[in-house]
């Protein structure tokens, strides 16, 4: 079983690239079902739980609970838990008690909070960025103290992602997994304003988490953003640039928009694994049926 796996990224090894997808809020215990068997059916390896707040919204936990039990051998993780709803004891009970239902097959997805409003509604304090960091390992060195009291129960991988410096230093420095989040905030905008990230971004931020893990074996994760089944890249491409308000060159060359046949989009992802050394890949739930099928084709399945 695959969650999020390291390789080298030197050689020509695609084959055992994973791919995780958000399982965004199921309305019904049949429909994670069928999410579940789907996206085992493609190849992927994960499903991820999210964690916001408003109507209709679900428990990352209690939705990965269930996962676990539909599909024994699907990794099971959060993407990402909001820090600021959680506090160390709370968390630890969570993560203790997902671990024994599934078997240790947890990875556990931590992330600053980035839209104010969901805050609002929680009645929490919208502190900070440097406040709600401090915040995340605050609990990440709560959780590690309290689960080595747990019998028999392994502390998850952690992945914590992000763009900014502050979030991606955090993630080089304590997290097995370093998700490279493909977005970022829109100067002057409100909160949850963003903009896709292209290629030469991609390859500084990337750059910066190395020199930041000072040598840290840390497996790179690419939160693609846009899955675009198409036989014209180009005119894809220009609506996307037009939705995120962004040049369409950024588009076509971003690692966090696959766009085209299901044979453009397996051959984009094996690039970004050895332009940038992404070995895992995460997309959100109504990206599953654009991008199932080009797993096949990545892995030499097909």
């Amino acid at each position: 079983m695959r969650i999020f796996a390291d390789y080298d990224t030197a050689g020509d090894d695609v084959h055992h690239l994973s791919f995780g997808i958000t399982l965004a809020t199921p309305a019904t215990h049949d429909a994670l079902v069928e999410v579940c068997q789907v996206a085992e059916g493609f190849g992927f390896d994960s499903v991820l739980a999210v964690d916001h707040l408003g109507p209709n919204r679900t428990s990352p936990f209690s939705v990965l609970n269930l996962a676990a039990q539909v599909s024994p051998t699907l990794g099971i993780g959060t993407y990402a838990l909001n820090g600021g709803f959680w506090n160390s004891s709370l968390l630890a009970r969570e993560v203790q008690t997902i671990q024994r239902m599934s078997g240790g097959r947890l990875v556990l997805g931590v992330g600053a909070g980035i839209i104010k409003q969901e805050f609002d509604l929680a009645g929490i304090p919208w502190t900070p960025m440097d406040a709600r960091v401090a915040h995340v390992v605050s609990l990440l060195d709560d959780l590690k103290k309290m689960l080595a009291q747990e019998a028999d129960v392994p502390h998850p991988p952690v992945l914590i992602g992000g763009t900014g410096d502050r979030m991606l230093r955090l993630a080089a420095e304590r997290a097995d997994v370093v998700s490279v989040g493909g977005i970022r905030h829109v100067p002057g905008k409100a909160t949850g304003n963003f903009r896709i990230i292209g290629s030469d971004e991609t390859a500084e931020r990337v750059a910066f988490v190395r020199d930041a893990a000072a040598g840290r074996d840390v497996t790179l994760n690419a939160f693609v953003q846009v899955v675009a089944v198409t036989d014209d890249r180009e005119a894809a491409a220009a609506g996307i640039a037009a939705d995120w308000e962004v040049p369409q060159e950024v588009v076509l060359d971003s690692p966090y928009v696959l766009i085209g046949t299901a044979e453009e989009i397996a051959a984009q992802v094996v690039a970004a694994h050895h332009r940038f050394g992404f070995t895992s890949f995460s997309v959100q739930r109504p990206f599953l049926d654009a991008l199932g099928p080009s797993i096949a084709l990545v892995r030499g399945d097909a």
